[in-house]
């Protein structure tokens, strides 16, 4: 079966499922317990003779050789009981559930899954049905699966500015679908003649990450080992674990990372009236600079905490990273000075599943300790004043990222220069401000803009009428978000 007849069957099925009221989700799911079911079988043949630690009672033959009702109980019983399994096979089938309830479609998707030989296809292959299935089920936004879906043509313009070399570790204590793990795995392959130690790093001991979500870590789990990160019978680098309750367990060279949005951590109880009521979580670590409830600027001193002295990051972060006073002014202040925060992309709106997030990416590399600041300055790549990009029409595009990769220097950040000129540039996109004057700003706001909002002054190019509701939308929604939050603090 060829490449195209593969992508069509699945994506043809996925609808049909869709009919029965199984989302995106649900089907993702489904496939991927299949799928690791079908490649655990053809490693355990020769020339692989590979044992996956799954008994001969739920093998991939033990479901083929059902039907019917009896199928579905076999299937219930074999999640259940490779949940229970040690290793990379647990974890996958960790709180497993089926969600087709109708025994003849279930029948008809492993007989799909079945028809195609999964270790023979090629990495690029798998990755592409499984990736394209990923951000379908990302659009769905009634799921929430958006939050765990960063744009890819970001994550690849964050991995190209940050160039990642042999034998790099690289982590993501939010790792969600491992979109940056990808990413920075092809990178690598493209751009380096790797020998044969370098693979095997590249394969087993580069990428290490968190992802607390069970089912958002499945789908990263067989995202990795589709494109051929790890072993299919070993352990998983990627932790259940929350990595904000502990100090790293080990340092790395890079950290890549959209840390999920909201601003505040809280947890859920009863109280003694047996009202249900939410109580602000705070991470009391020794090697946080601030106690906060802020999720963001939690992760943001725990990605320095997991850094290398030479370690470097690029790390997305919603505004209020930028600008909130308290601990918000201590950990940028402290960020600036013990780590080089040299470069600050300005993201536009539209660009996320989660609708009305306004965000932006750091860059900053880390540093032995030093009595001086370490940044000296910081460059500013503003793409978010007039820009207009929408999920369905104009979705964001690597290409679209093209000028900032330009302007960032990565092969030489010591040659920068700005496009912004009062006299001669003023609309100039790429912009450098000092230490000095960001430590004079209020609460050494990060959250600096110079670029004048042409979509009300030039009304001869106001964007498409859809795409204005779309905007208003964005806010609106990103206003009760906040009202939200509010009520429910107080």
């Amino acid at each position: 079966m060829n490449t195209e007849s593969i992508i069509s069957k699945v994506w043809s099925f996925c609808t049909t499922l869709r009919d029965d009221g199984v989302g995106y989700g649900d089907y993702l799911e489904q496939l991927t317990y299949l799928i690791f079911l079908k490649m655990a079988e053809e490693y355990s043949r020769p020339p692989y003779n590979r044992d996956v630690g799954i008994p001969a009672d739920y093998n991939w033959q033990s479901l083929t050789a059902k039907k019917g009702a009896a199928l579905e109980g076999h299937y219930v019983l074999l999640l259940r009981e490779l949940g229970n399994k040690s290793g990379l096979l647990g974890q996958i089938f960790t709180k497993a559930q089926n969600k087709i309830q109708d025994p003849a479609k279930l029948s008809r998707l492993i007989d799909l899954v079945n028809d195609t030989d999964w270790v023979m296809l090629g990495a690029d292959t798998k990755g592409t049905i499984y990736e394209g299935l990923l951000e379908k089920n990302a659009e769905d936004t009634k799921s929430g699966a958006g939050q765990y879906f960063t744009p890819r043509a970001l994550i690849k313009a964050m991995v190209v500015c940050m160039r990642p070399v042999p034998n790099t570790t690289i982590a993501d204590p939010a790792c969600g679908t491992g979109g940056f793990f990808l990413a920075a795995y092809d990178y690598l392959q493209a751009h380096h003649k790797l020998d044969k130690q370098q693979k095997a790093f590249l394969k087993h001991s580069t990428f290490y990450g968190n992802e607390i979500v069970a089912s958002t870590r499945r789908l990263c789990l067989m995202n990795m080992v589709l494109h051929n990160i790890g072993e299919i019978d070993g352990d998983s680098r990627v932790s259940s674990n929350d990595a904000l309750v502990a100090p790293p367990s080990q340092s790395v060279d890079m950290v890549l990372a959209n840390p999920p949005f909201g601003k505040k951590s809280s947890m859920t109880f009863t109280n003694a009236e047996g009202e249900q009521e939410k109580d602000e979580l705070t991470y009391n670590r020794q090697d946080f600079w601030a106690t906060t409830s802020n999720k963001q600027l939690n992760f943001v001193q725990h990605i320095c905490s997991q850094l290398k002295t030479t370690g470097r990051a690029a790390v997305v972060v919603p505004d209020n990273v930028l600008f909130e006073g308290g601990a918000g002014e201590l950990v940028r202040s402290k960020l600036m000075a013990t780590t080089e925060l040299h470069t600050i992309l300005r993201l536009p709106t539209g660009i996320f599943y989660a609708n009305g997030v306004k965000a932006n990416v750091l860059f900053f590399d880390n540093h032995a300790a030093s009595p001086n600041p370490w940044t000296k300055a910081v460059w500013y790549y503003d793409y978010r004043t007039n820009i207009h990009h929408t999920l369905k029409k104009k979705p964001l595009r690597f290409e679209d990222l093209q000028d900032f990769i330009a302007c960032y220097q990565a092969e030489n950040r010591h040659q920068r220069v700005e496009t912004y000129h009062e006299q001669t540039n003023p609309e100039g996109r790429w912009r450098k401000f000092s230490y000095e004057q960001i430590l004079a700003r209020d609460k050494t706001s990060l959250d600096i803009f110079w670029l004048k909002d042409q979509s009300l002054a030039d009304l001869d190019n106001l964007p498409e009428p859809d795409d204005l509701a779309a905007e208003i939308i964005e806010n609106v929604e990103a206003g009760l978000a906040c009202f939200r939050e509010i009520a429910g603090a107080l």
